[in-house]
């Protein structure tokens, strides 16, 4: 994290901060935090749930009927609130802004990660975020302010995004997509055991050994951004309810200032990442131009050959094997020896578009989404997600086919 968007010094208004144990309950992501400064003592309790935890509603709504706060802050924003309360939000989804944003590999795994998360909450008898909107809840009944503490959704998201190479990205996309078909159960046990401190630790450190670019603006960014926007609501008595994975991290921000506007600031891509994508479309046209040149045009036949064919057969084959239409497949073998060479936009978006245009996905398919896609044959049967699947197809046949076709131009050329 940068020194901008957090310091290490603590904040003017506090003078003394203490940890006491957890509140109420035994579980050891509970923590009481204890605030002296010049308008007196401030008491934090924080209440570390699982998302997908029948025990984490019950206590979240027995800490706050005992201890009556002022303020309930929760791990949410307005747009997860939204999702949450709203079951009609998928009907304004537009497929065709998606893909002309080149936004297919984002949505697919955001899906994958609610699908995951609805069905271990099927298979729990408890829906996602339960917890988060019990607070919400039991904080009304008792006349206590709320405090939607989290970051911007799309602004952890975007960093996120931002932080991850291409080959993250698909690698980042493919653990969620495997996660959604997970043979093994979930019983209530293991996940009330992963709400322990040392649990949650051992899983934070194997994911970022597997993404190492996520966990910063994931969960560290978050964890500074939470405490400072708890810290900063009202009351003397707060009850805040965040994943137990933030607890630990959270603590260490106790006390110091934050630069939470930084922290939702989208980061411009370098300049070097933007260079990158240019490296391989300006050799490529500089080969062509070669043997142009140094064989009087057949040496740039050769090397168109060597270009389009590999482009255009993988494209065609990951968009027929995904299950694209035929016309689907036409615009992808056409499509990617040209868009390979043009970095701003990949062989998906004029593929998405046609698939999207072929399927024509109505109101009741995108109210569906949610539910198709914890299933393969769900994925593959709904409309969204299935031109999904086919321009995120196109992408990585169009990718490899491009890597393929620099090889053999250059082994032409030397």
């Amino acid at each position: 994290m940068t020194e901008q968007a957090a310091s290490a010094e603590p904040s003017p208004r506090v003078s003394e901060v203490t940890t006491d144990g957890p509140p109420v309950g035994t579980s050891a992501s509970n923590v009481t935090l204890k605030r002296r400064g010049p308008d007196g003592e401030r008491t934090i309790h924080i209440i570390g749930t699982a998302h997908v935890s029948r025990h984490s509603v019950e206590e979240v709504r027995r800490v706050i009927a005992e201890v009556k706060p002022d303020t309930v802050c929760v791990e949410l924003d307005p747009m997860r609130y939204e999702a949450l309360t709203d079951e009609t939000r998928w009907r304004r989804l537009d497929i065709f802004d998606v893909i002309k944003q080149g936004k297919m590999l984002f949505l697919m795994a955001n899906l994958a990660l609610q699908a995951f998360q609805k069905r271990l909450g099927d298979q729990l008898g408890v829906k996602p975020g339960a917890e988060l909107l019990a607070a919400v809840e039991a904080a009304e009944e008792i006349g206590a302010e709320v405090v939607l503490a989290d970051r911007n959704v799309q602004a952890t998201l975007r960093r996120t995004w931002a932080a991850l190479g291409f080959f993250e990205k698909v690698k980042l996309s493919g653990m969620l997509f495997a996660s959604m078909f997970a043979a093994d159960e979930i019983s209530e046990a293991d996940v009330e055991a992963l709400k322990e401190t040392e649990h949650f630790q051992d899983a934070m450190s194997q994911f970022a050994q597997h993404v190492p670019s996520v966990k910063e603006p994931l969960i560290d960014e978050r964890d500074a951004f939470l405490m400072s926007r708890i810290e900063d609501s009202p009351g003397n008595t707060v009850v805040a309810v965040v994943g137990a994975g933030h607890v630990s991290g959270m603590t260490t921000w106790l006390g110091k200032t934050v630069d939470r506007d930084e922290l939702s600031r989208i980061p411009d891509p370098s300049l070097g990442s933007r260079l990158i994508k240019w490296i391989i479309p300006v050799l490529i046209l500089m080969a062509f131009g070669y043997g142009y040149y140094k064989h009087q045009g057949t040496g740039l036949i050769e090397m168109l050959k060597a270009w389009v064919i590999p482009n255009a057969v993988s494209a065609g084959v990951f968009t027929l094997a995904a299950g694209g239409k035929l016309l689907s497949v036409l615009t992808a073998i056409v499509a990617s020896p040209i868009t390979s060479l043009n970095p701003l936009i990949g062989a998906g978006i004029p593929v998405g578009m046609v698939e999207a245009y072929l399927r024509r996905p109505t109101v009741e398919d995108c109210e569906r989404l949610a539910e198709d896609t914890t299933t393969f044959a769900g994925m593959r049967k709904n409309p969204l997600s299935r031109i999904l699947i086919v321009a995120i197809a196109a992408t990585l046949g169009s990718a490899l086919g491009a890597y393929v076709g620099f090889g053999w131009v250059a082994s032409l050329i030397f």
